[in-house]
């Protein structure tokens, strides 16, 4: 075994080494993610060998590749080699010599407040910069563009990997190994189960999981978007990105993959600003559903722009039609190199088209228009890319299957995973997957799903490892075992971190206990030196679930909640404040003010007479004068209901009056035209009235 020095080498692969002797690695970690890194790091502080094997050319993967806005949910949970990073993060930009295009006192961090001991936005070099400097103190040997072998990329012996090899010849051999791609390849090559796609919510018996027409109603399109290449012709063609198919049955599990985007790190500084150009290859159909959809009202620049420093942005998808390219990376996860990119050139090609679009084209509503094309890419980031990011937002790929999956029950504190390796905290969170051909022949968006409001979770080391019969040396932290939607809230930067360092703990206390198969590690040895290590185990913060929401299953009579309700496109949804019924609520954020309705009809309501209850979460910048429609046998009674004031029925609720309803053909309405205030819309509860 040769002895490492304490620096990082950088070997860039080619075929003329493959013949060369190589040593036998304690841990080779394939993938130079977040999570990669700082399993690397680990391995090597715990007095180990590592090599950390990257088949591009840059270290980071998202959080150097334009995710400078970093997404946790709740800061307190992230400890270790992750809170290390971000610590670098505030030491670097508390030097002022790292302001070049500002200065610090200009900067408005949205996501930083002054106690903490970390900084969560940054610019895409200083990341990368950051792990690479942490990888060189701790001595880990970094190996450049050496791309896994696929197929036979995973020498296996017997129920173990004994070598990773790359498409050069070079071959790394390794007591123990961490996939920490975001595919999922050496996990796949090594033959263990993994998933593609959507569940079905009857495999582990989640709601949120498969086909979501009714939590669609974010980043929808406008109502009436015709997409045919001959409005009202169907037989002229489908534009771009559309199929006509249905979305499927409702909860159902599917093989779709939600979007990937690129997150883009831009500037309005005019020395360091590149403009947008149009793409050789733009092809304007591609953009003529983002201009219907201006057309039939959209009045917003599709793009959310959250500051980092030095007057640059992480740019992330926003409203119906943006920069997730929807619907054209269903073959990623399982695809062979060529076809990703041949994926990746086309999502390039698409954002590049679409900032263009957007920035000249004289459809565009000219104040968005004038906006988008004050900015551009920043000539000092990616500069080898031509200032577009290296990395794509590979969301979700493959996702192992072990003999533990986290599901929604563990997000929303059901089920309690009790052998934690991290914790998770974000919202569970997916991007559309598909546009299609509604019922009503317009074009509509689904798979978007943003439920929160429960407390951060424990993430289980089950989780994290294959079975044993399937591979005993093998952890991976990135692709773990989740489901959908689970992995929509565990799949955040700072967690791939923390759990790229559990992973590589658990590997090298096998090694100390000459373990043959790294399921045998004992939990309690493996979370006392996680505490040791500063890994945040348990959430002893405020119980989320208690006081923020109110169960649907403990309300009496006939509850309809806002997930269930005829939406309008527009709606914002949150899980801030206090209280509310089931996993959210929906809100106006004090825009589109008369655009905006809710309509609440339960499918099964008995003639009779009820009590109407509306829900909603009070707060100082609510409205005083919510309309509230109620359509009942005697006709049609508007209520005003002042959002400002606390709810005073299950702490949620509060009665708009006493109707008489035919069967089944109850409806109550909220609409934002001319409320004075933040406008928000939950459930409707109808309590039955004895004669």
């Amino acid at each position: 075994m040769r002895k490492l020095m304490c620096a990082v080498v950088f070997v860039f692969g080619c075929a003329g080494m493959a013949g060369a002797a190589e040593p036998v690695w304690d841990l080779v970690v394939y993938g130079g993610t977040s999570g990669g890194a700082a399993a690397a790091v680990q391995a090597r502080r715990m007095g180990r060998t590592a090599v950390l094997v990257e088949p591009g050319a840059h270290i980071g993967g998202l959080t150097s590749g334009g995710l400078g806005a970093t997404d946790i949910g709740n800061k307190g949970v992230i400890g270790g080699i992750a809170r290390e990073f971000y610590r670098r993060v505030r030491e670097h930009y508390g030097r002022p010599e790292s302001w070049t295009h500002q200065r610090p006192e200009e900067y408005d961090n949205p996501r930083h407040s002054p106690e903490d001991d970390a900084m969560w936005t940054f610019e895409p070099h200083v990341a990368e910069k950051i792990y690479l400097d942490m990888l060189r103190e701790a001595g880990v040997e970094v190996v450049f563009n050496e791309r896994l072998l696929r197929p036979g990329g995973a020498v296996r012996e017997g129920g173990r990997i004994a070598a990773a090899r790359m498409e050069s010849g070079r071959v790394f051999y390794g007591r123990y190994f961490v996939d920490a791609t975001y595919e999922g390849d050496l996990m796949a090559e090594a033959g263990v189960s993994f998933h593609v796609g959507r569940e079905a919510n009857s495999v582990y018996g989640e709601t949120l999981n498969g086909v979501q027409t009714a939590y669609a109603i974010h980043h929808q399109l406008m109502p009436g978007v015709d997409p045919y290449v001959e409005p009202g012709n169907p037989a002229s063609g489908l534009l771009p990105g559309v199929h006509g198919d249905g979305p499927g049955e409702e909860g159902a599990g599917d093989a779709r993959v939600q979007a990937y985007n690129f997150r883009m790190c831009l500037t309005d500084h005019p020395e360091n600003r590149t403009a947008f150009e149009k793409p050789e290859g733009h092809d304007p159909a591609r953009y003529e559903l983002l201009l219907r959809n201006f057309e039939a009202g959209e009045k917003r620049a599709p793009w959310n722009p959250i500051h980092m420093p030095n007057r640059k942005t992480d740019v992330n998808n926003n409203f119906g039609f943006s920069t997730d390219n929807i619907g054209m990376n269903y073959d990623w996860p399982n695809a062979d190199y060529a076809t990703r990119n041949r994926i990746f050139q086309d999502h390039l090609l698409y954002q590049r088209g679409l900032m263009w679009t957007l920035a000249n084209d004289p459809r565009v509503p000219e104040a968005i228009r004038t906006e988008v094309a004050r900015w551009g890419n920043c000539r000092d980031e990616f500069p080898e890319h031509g200032g577009w990011p290296h990395q794509l937002y590979v969301r979700e790929a493959r996702r192992m299957v072990s003999e533990y999956v986290m599901t929604q029950h563990h997000c929303e504190g059901e089920t309690l995973a009790e052998d934690p390796v991290g914790m998770a905290a974000y919202t569970m969170d997916s991007h559309h997957v598909q546009r299609y051909v509604g019922a009503d022949g317009f074009a509509r968006n689904e798979g978007d799903v943003q439920v929160g409001g429960f407390p951060p979770y424990p993430v289980s080391w089950r989780s994290i490892r294959p079975r044993r019969e399937e591979c005993a040396n093998l952890l991976v932290p990135v692709c773990l075992s989740a489901s959908h939607i689970a992995f929509g809230s565990i799949r955040m930067e700072p967690v791939f971190m923390v759990l790229g360092q559990s992973a590589a703990t658990a590997a090298c206390l096998a090694l100390d206990a000459g373990l043959s198969a790294v399921q045998e590690v004992d939990y309690a040895a493996l979370r006392a030196r996680l505490e040791a290590d500063g890994q945040i185990l348990a959430w002893t913060g405020p119980d989320g679930r208690r006081s923020f929401r109110v169960r649907l299953e403990s309300l009496a009579g006939v509850v309809v909640d806002d997930t269930e309700a005829e939406c309008s496109p527009g709606w914002l949804t949150s899980t801030s404040v206090p209280f509310f019924v089931g996993a959210r609520y929906i809100h106006d954020a004090n825009e589109l003010k008369g655009e905006l309705i809710a309509a609440y009809r339960p499918k099964a309501l008995p003639a009779g007479k009820y009590e109407v209850r509306v829900s909603y979460s009070p707060n100082p910048n609510r409205a005083t004068n919510v309309p509230v429609s109620i359509r009942h046998v005697g006709g049609e009674s508007v209520v005003r209901v002042n959002q400002k004031k606390k709810p005073d029925h299950d702490g949620a609720f509060v009665s708009v009056g006493v109707y008489e309803f035919a069967e089944n053909a109850a409806e109550v309405t909220l609409s934002n035209a001319d409320t004075d205030g933040h406008m928000v819309a939950d459930a409707v509860q109808f309590i039955s009235v004895a004669e």
